[in-house]
């Protein structure tokens, strides 16, 4: 199934997560680096930050704006609102950027009927399916939704507008770095558990320092206190699966001490399509690679976070891409034994062969 795009309802968004698209490659042995997505795991249901606050006004002021209580999501998504006196359709709407018709439908009101003070009004859609997402959710003690199981014919821009979320927003709650299709890669298919909230993370995390490869891509971090599993796979969209099997001595059960280099994709974790023997600097930077039987172009770029081995593999003479064989064009598997870059600042230019 192929996404749609988001849909305007999801304007209302208080805040936005913060971007970070990188390169997502389903492998089949279920390893990538974690810019690469994977099944996720069976969820339980998310530990939402929920908050109840006075809306922001977008830009009038005095009864032009909804001042009542807020009950927001993780991501600090208006999802309820309640009226205060003089809080009219109009107003609500307009603070929460939504249109009246659609408070009307989510709220089954009557279109410029007067609100009642107190009246705790919804700002997604209301419970139940809709086109693009039949599926059943998950909501927790204060209306919430927190995961929810894909029907068949669902779509990425169903599920964000019935829960309120951006594209972005819900591929950080299930810690990849996107939700929509690429490169005959599918997020959203039926059966999958998704996450549509953030567990609460420690506010020290993140803070730490990291190691970039060429492509510009964290391979490697070193935490501060505060860093938990969570908190690395938010950041770096690792799923706690990914992170576990780079970093054999981190375990659910313990907190992550401070000063752990955390790897952050497969390196030494030979991964299918991508089984040779490769060097690195003296930063743990890989730099070069020998090809292997059966290796392809696509689960190199995966086990190094390398998402362009073109542009460090260009051929001096000629119009072909690279100067590297193939054993098989259509599929990208390379000949074995050849010596290629990982690198971008140490690249290797070759004749062709």
């Amino acid at each position: 199934m192929t996404g749609t795009t988001g849909c305007p309802g999801n304007q209302r968004s208080l805040s936005k997560a913060l971007g970070g698209a990188a390169l997502v490659v389903l492998l089949s042995a279920g390893l990538a680096a974690c810019s690469y997505e994977t099944p996720s795991p069976q969820p339980v249901a998310a530990k939402v930050s929920t908050q109840t606050q006075a809306a922001t006004a977008p830009a009038e002021t005095g009864r032009g704006s909804a001042l009542g209580p807020v009950v927001s999501d993780s991501f600090g998504n208006a999802d309820y609102y309640t009226t205060l006196p003089g809080d009219t359709p109009a107003i609500v709407a307009g603070s929460f950027r939504i249109s009246e018709a659609k408070l009307a439908e989510f709220n089954g009101l009557q279109p410029g009927a007067p609100l009642t003070p107190g009246t705790k009004l919804r700002l997604i859609p209301a419970p139940g399916p809709i086109t693009g997402a039949k599926g059943t959710a998950v909501v927790d003690a204060n209306g919430i939704p927190t995961s929810y199981v894909v029907e068949p014919d669902d779509t990425l821009g169903g599920i964000t507008y019935r829960f309120g979320l951006t594209e972005e927003q819900l591929a950080e709650a299930n810690k990849v770095p996107y939700a929509y299709e690429k490169g005959n890669t599918y997020f959203i298919r039926t059966g999958k558990h998704l996450q549509l909230q953030k567990n609460l993370v420690d506010s020290r995390s993140g803070t730490g320092t990291s190691v970039n490869n060429s492509f510009g891509q964290a391979i490697f971090y070193t935490t501060v206190d505060g860093d938990s599993l969570d908190s690395l796979g938010y950041k770096f969209r690792c799923t706690t699966d990914q992170l576990l099997q780079y970093n054999p001595s981190l375990t659910t059960d313990r907190p992550i001490p401070a000063g752990t280099k955390v790897r952050l994709m497969p390196g030494e974790l030979k991964i299918d399509g991508a089984q040779g023997s490769f060097t690195a600097d003296t930063e743990g930077i890989p730099l070069t690679y020998t090809t292997a039987p059966g290796d392809t172009e696509r689960q190199i770029e995966a086990r190094f976070k390398a998402p362009d081995l073109e542009w460090a593999n260009r051929p001096l003479t000629g119009t072909d891409r690279v100067w590297y064989d193939f054993s098989d064009l259509p599929s990208g598997e390379l000949a074995p034994g050849q010596t290629i870059s990982l690198a971008l600042n140490k690249p290797i230019h070759k004749g062709p062969s």
